[in-house]
């Protein structure tokens, strides 16, 4: 990832309290070069996106066809998830989004935007909600509604 990412992305990682911690595991795109079969790029995709996901996590795929919250919603949805006791594991797909084994896998789909963003984007995007929804909840002044 290019720089702006990396620091985007940890801008809002550190900010993040221990019991809310944000730990990214990036698996790599496949190769997507002209004449490659796009649909097995994406199951080899899935297949190491389900096995990085630890036990018991409670998973949530963002997926343009998912549901979209405002900044309330998303921090009563932090609450729940932070009381049940589970980790959270919120898979991001790659261009094409997510294989279907992925989506089935998920007890959620939860859409940023029906609008379209780079991979890169998206990651400095979800850590920022992720902040916000949690500084909504815990009466920081980050969030002004």
């Amino acid at each position: 990832m290019p720089s702006w990412v990396e620091e985007g992305y940890a801008h809002y990682a550190k900010r993040m309290p221990a019991d809310c911690r944000l730990e990214l595991i990036e698996i790599p795109a496949g190769q997507r070069r002209k004449n490659v079969d796009i649909a097995r790029v994406l199951k080899k995709e899935s297949d190491k996106q389900l096995a990085a996901i630890p036990n018991g996590c409670q998973v949530i795929a963002l997926d343009v066809a998912g549901r979209t919250w405002s900044t309330t919603e998303l921090a009563h949805n932090l609450s729940t998830w932070m009381g049940s006791g589970r980790d959270i594991a919120l898979l991001v797909g790659g261009p094409e989004g997510l294989h279907a084994d992925v989506l089935q896998r998920a007890e959620l789909r939860w859409s940023l935007s029906p609008l379209t963003f780079p991979h890169p984007l998206v990651r400095i995007v979800l850590a920022e909600q992720l902040y916000r929804g949690l500084s909504l909840l815990r009466n920081h002044p980050y969030h002004r509604a």
